[in-house]
């Protein structure tokens, strides 16, 4: 069983709500709302009552359809941030010399998906993609974008032997002219 909850118009931005929903997500309710207590984070607070509120969500849910369900056993199986609207939020901010600083204040949406379902069932997909994965070597980020970066780079030995046959036929004419 699945319920959900989202908490729209959060002050602060998404970027910053990403950082606190990274580390709840796929985690047991109990170990979520414990993280989401002790983070020094501003917007750790509307994230957690979201999370409570999906929790009310899925038992009254689960009472309505006549179904007994345990909150203790419920993991975070989705959670996503997403941008909320900045316009009409530009606020002036004093600044040196008269002037003034134009700042944008930002409002983000949370949403969290909770499941019952057994949390196994995604590792296990996980591990396939993790085999997978690991059967191909790893390409580095300039091979994967192409363009001169991807191309494989020749090799100096040359060159620098070349470079040592002139710094020696230059020491030694050196010598000769001394002479």
């Amino acid at each position: 069983m699945e319920s959900r909850a989202s908490a729209k118009y959060l002050r602060g931005s998404a970027q910053k709500a990403r950082l606190v929903i990274d580390m709840i997500r796929g985690k047991n309710v109990n170990q979520a709302l414990a993280i989401l207590q002790y983070t020094n984070k501003r917007a750790a607070d509307g994230i957690e009552k979201c999370v409570r509120s999906a929790i009310a969500n899925a038992s009254e849910a689960a009472e309505k359809a006549n179904i007994a369900i345990d909150p203790d056993e419920l993991w975070v199986k989705a959670c996503f941030v997403d941008r909320g609207p900045s316009k009409h939020r530009s606020r002036m901010r004093p600044a040196p010399q008269g002037r003034a600083y134009r700042e944008k204040r930002h409002f983000c949406h949370v949403t969290v998906l909770l499941s019952s379902d057994e949390p196994q069932k995604a590792e296990a997909v996980k591990g396939q993609t993790a085999a997978t994965k690991s059967a191909r070597p790893a390409e580095s980020k300039n091979r994967k974008r192409g363009g001169a970066a991807s191309a494989p780079r020749a090799k100096r030995t040359a060159p620098k032997a070349a470079s040592k046959d002139k710094s020696d036929a230059a020491a030694s004419s050196e010598t000769e002219s001394a002479e």
